[in-house]
């Protein structure tokens, strides 16, 4: 099966070995994404809501490169550090995911740098082959 990897403009060097998303078959697959800028560092550190929309805004430019938009996304996995953050998640959460919601599962867990609230990888389907 071919694929095509998806590193948008401004993308940061990842952390370990992987793209932040493929294109194989019309899929889009994205890689768990953090709320990090360009050089690794976690932004706005101690807002859920504010990292949420970072991390979704970063979703939104993978998918983009595809020619894919928020509305072709099909499944979410949501990693959260803490339950707390749940409300202001899924409130921003809602903002992107306006029309048809995807599927997805949340969990709460470590994630890789502490000041990181939130973590999302997504599947979305463009319709495109490669």
């Amino acid at each position: 099966m071919p694929k095509q990897a998806l590193i948008p403009a401004g993308s940061g060097t990842p952390i370990a070995p992987f793209v932040p998303g493929i294109l194989a078959e019309g899929f889009v697959f994205v890689s768990g994404t953090l709320p990090f800028d360009k050089d690794n560092n976690v932004v706005h550190v101690g807002d859920a809501a504010a990292q949420t929309r970072h991390v979704l805004d970063i979703i939104k430019s993978v998918l983009a490169e595809a020619g894919g938009t928020m509305d072709d996304v099909t499944f979410n996995m949501i990693m959260l550090k803490d339950w707390a953050d749940y409300a202001a998640i899924n409130t921003v959460y809602a903002e992107y995911f306006a029309n048809v919601k995807p599927a997805r599962y949340c969990i709460q867990c470590g994630l890789v740098k502490p000041d990181a609230l939130v973590e999302i990888a997504s599947i979305a389907n463009v319709g495109k082959k490669t």
